[in-house]
């Protein structure tokens, strides 16, 4: 009998989801509008407490599409996009039709290099075309080197779009994880620390940008008693029952953020032992990671095994596992766009591994894990 399947991270509900969706529905508010919308964003900007303003959106490309806009970004222009990431990072560049601009991550963070960054931009400048923004992105829930990413984007007065989508509950120097940029975007995804089935927000410092994202996210209607339109709209707002979820999941949240942060003690317990795996974790107290998913790395050499080969063994064993982002330069889709930086993405797609990080896994879970990992590591 094959036992249960591990995942990498399913939803995890609190129990209080349903009674906010349950007044959506008696109250009839089954539209992209009503009071679990407003609620939503009130609970975000409440736990960012950086006196931001959030717009509920349908997802987190909705956002960064959003704040590409808001930033400015068209046709012809050029964004820089942290390589080692999820596509939906990049792809919103695409539907601007501007280009993006690709960098490598730098070792301690995974999350993108200062130095590329910085070259990135001059040789640009360079080339007679200054980058638009900057997409940073806080990976796994790791934030980026923030103050130095935040200084070379000062420097040369570029915008920062702060891809905070997989790190709800992480900080840096104490302030939260989606208030450091121009604009800063976050994703309810069902895999995500927090979820809302589908969805995403965007954040900002300023009442005018959130009024005019959320104009925009509903197809960008005048202010007139009939259809009236004098600019391209968009049908990105999040449901009042998808905002229901999140109402509950609010209040879960930090207790989410501890329950991963537990599994990664877990691995780090685990792996202390074993030679040539390096677990992900902060480069020193400045750094507050929610461990949305723990990641590995392994040596090949000194392990005699790759990941790829523990990834098939634990498939085998119903243990959902996954490789690390496959860098956007190196993806067909992307090919052809510039890539500035040395080979740190590319050698962490080839060694890493993502593990089973859920909120929700089980002692008996755990000790699959174990079982099946000392087997492994024989």
């Amino acid at each position: 009998m094959t036992p249960t399947k591990i995942w990498l991270s399913s939803p995890h509900m609190g129990g209080n989801e349903q009674q906010y969706v349950k007044e959506a529905f008696e109250t009839n508010w089954v539209a992209p509008l009503g009071p679990n919308v407003n609620g939503f964003e009130k609970d975000l900007e409440l736990f960012l407490n950086d006196d931001v303003q959030v717009a509920a959106l349908s997802s987190g490309t909705a956002a960064i599409h959003l704040g590409l806009i808001l930033l400015g970004v068209g046709q012809g222009d050029e964004v820089i996009c942290q390589s080692f990431t999820f596509s939906a990072s990049a792809n919103p560049i695409c539907y601007l039709g501007a280009t993006p601009i690709f960098v490598d991550s730098e070792p301690d963070t995974w999350n993108i290099c200062p130095n590329a960054l910085e070259e990135a931009i001059k040789d640009r400048m360079a080339k007679g075309k200054k980058p638009k923004a900057i997409i940073g992105v806080h990976l796994y829930g790791m934030p980026f080197k923030v103050d130095e990413i935040k200084a070379v984007a000062d420097r040369y007065q570029i915008p920062l779009l702060e891809d905070s989508a997989e790190a709800l509950g992480s900080h840096y120097k104490g302030k939260k994880c989606g208030t450091f940029g121009t604009l800063s975007v976050l994703s309810f995804n069902g895999n995500k620390i927090i979820t809302t089935s589908g969805g995403g927000a965007l954040v900002s410092h300023s009442s005018v940008m959130k009024d005019k994202a959320v104009f925009l996210s509903t197809q960008a209607r005048d202010n007139a008693p009939h259809y009236q339109h004098s600019e391209i709209g968009y049908n990105y707002r999040m449901s009042n029952i998808c905002a229901g979820i999140g109402r509950g999941q609010m209040e879960v949240l930090e207790a989410h953020v501890n329950l991963r942060r537990a599994m990664h003690d877990f691995y780090t317990r685990y792996f202390a032992d074993k030679k040539g795996v390096t677990l992900f974790k902060e480069p020193n107290a400045d750094f507050f990671s929610n461990h949305w998913l723990t990641s590995i790395t392994i040596d090949p050499i000194v392990v005699g095994k790759t990941r790829e080969d523990l990834r098939l063994f634990l498939e085998q064993h119903n243990i959902e596992t996954r490789p690390l982002w496959k860098p956007m330069h190196l993806q067909p889709v992307f090919a052809e766009f510039p890539y500035y930086g040395g080979n740190v993405a590319e050698s962490l797609f080839e060694n890493g591994l993502c593990l089973p990080s859920g909120s929700n896994l089980t002692a008996i879970e755990r000790e699959r894990l174990v079982i099946a990992m000392d087997e492994f590591f024989l």
